[in-house]
């Protein structure tokens, strides 16, 4: 059997989910319980108690059955309505009520007036609006009787002392319940932001802390937070390191090829200075977003700086789509490269570029489009992959790069806890480059 719809109406919460837990069994079992006490309980004393009152002005009746007035029948009856605590008076015809009256919360006066005109012959009315004292109308020979006594005769006293006494336990071990149950829900919310915060490029303190299992939990994700620093920053150092050393045979090269002719050493010259540019791409790669932390910044004046900056450099970049209410947590000088990577890559492979930013309350997005020629559907995967060139989507005579550009942008979006989205450009045809950081 499934239950594949319940899910739509169930909390996504963990805390919801454990409160729902918690609270649906409570609930549940204080209305079978309150529904058998009222059903077969209260209402079934309510009746024996309300047949006991019947049987007594029954008999009552039968012993003032015979007298011909009014005053011979109050005599008769007098001896008996002391010991019963009853009182009984004579009505005129426009005196006697024609209706029951009761309160409206008054459940087992439902009851009581049910059995009175069902089984005492000649009762026109039951009056229960006053919580000590109950009133039965009585048609009779003589005319109408009133019968009044005590109201507790007809049910049980407080009737709803159990259903309050168990709604209030029911309450108060279930606040106590919550409160142990947050307390154990905390630390699973602490490692679920801690491991949040480090998806998005963020290390916040955290130690493992509640039950066996959390603490397991926590010290595995410590652990695997550890390893992979610490794999991040050897890569950083091997990359580094292998940049650095390349440099002092390239200046040695670059020393020995200025001393030969020009002609003999143009094109000697441009394969060191390729290899030059590959280290520097080698060293932005290694560098990625590791030499500043996170701070809150406005996405739309970093975005207007980086056009300008571009303008200036002679570049034909525009600025698009500005909606921005707000800041963000960003590294500046990682996403700074990010966005300029993109603008690098348009003016590159098109001829003009332009940049838009949007956030919303959930994420934000930049976005870079140009009038290239794009890239492929079917290669947009592997375009994204380091010292990938996509040399058939590509202008050859502007030059292929390294194949880093993207990647840097990828490596870039996920440290932020986003990613890096590649389409076509609606408006100017081209690469439509979106990177997407969750808020």
């Amino acid at each position: 059997m499934s239950f594949g719809w319940l899910k739509h109406y169930m909390p996504r919460s963990l805390y919801g989910r454990a409160a729902l837990i918690l609270v649906l069994p409570v609930v549940v079992l204080q209305l079978v319980v309150s529904v058998a006490f009222i059903q077969r309980n209260l209402e079934d004393v309510t009746k024996q108690m309300t047949l006991t009152i019947v049987r007594e002005i029954e008999m009552i009746g039968d012993q003032a059955a015979r007298a011909e007035t009014q005053n011979e029948m109050l005599s008769a009856m007098r001896p008996f309505l002391a010991a019963l605590h009853m009182q009984v008076r004579f009505l005129n015809d426009e005196a006697a009520p024609d209706r029951d009256t009761r309160r409206w919360y008054d459940y087992t006066g439902r009851i009581v007036t049910q059995t009175f005109h069902t089984r005492l012959e000649g009762t026109l009315a039951v009056a229960l609006s006053n919580s000590r004292l109950a009133q039965v109308y009585i048609d009779s020979d003589l005319g109408p009787v009133e019968v009044s006594f005590d109201r507790r005769r007809l049910s049980p006293a407080a009737p709803h002392q159990l259903i309050v006494t168990m709604v209030f336990f029911g309450v108060l071990m279930t606040t106590i319940s919550f409160l142990y149950m947050r307390n154990q829900l905390r630390p699973i919310t602490r490692l679920a932001n801690a491991a949040q915060a480090f998806g998005r490029g963020r290390n916040v303190p955290y130690w493992p802390s509640g039950a066996i299992e959390v603490r397991a939990a926590g010290s595995a994700f410590l652990d695997m937070r550890a390893r992979i620093e610490r794999q991040i920053e050897q890569r950083t150092m091997m990359l580094s390191g292998v940049s650095h050393d390349l440099r002092t045979p390239l200046t040695r090269l670059k020393l020995g090829l200025s001393m030969l002719d020009e002609d003999d050493a143009e094109l000697l010259l441009k394969d060191v200075d390729e290899m030059q540019q590959l280290l520097d791409a080698f060293l932005e790669f290694s560098r990625g977003t590791t030499e500043a932390t996170p701070e809150l910044i406005d996405p739309s004046d970093l975005i207007r700086r980086i056009v300008e900056d571009a303008k200036r450099a002679g570049r034909d970049v525009s600025l698009g789509e500005c909606q921005v209410e707000g800041e963000i947590l960003l590294r500046p000088l990682a996403m700074r490269r990010a966005v300029e990577n993109l603008i690098g890559n348009a003016v590159r492979y098109g001829t003009r570029a332009r940049v838009s930013v949007v956030m919303t309350p959930k994420s934000l997005r930049l976005r870079v489009e140009d009038d290239g020629p794009g890239i492929p559907v079917e290669m947009q995967d592997e375009a994204i992959k380091p010292f990938s060139r996509l040399d058939p989507a590509r202008n050859q005579n502007q030059g292929s790069g390294v194949g880093l550009g993207l990647a840097i942008v990828a490596d870039i979006a996920r440290a932020h806890g986003g990613t890096l989205r590649l389409g076509q450009s609606e408006d100017l045809g081209g690469l439509c480059a979106d990177i997407v950081i969750g808020r």
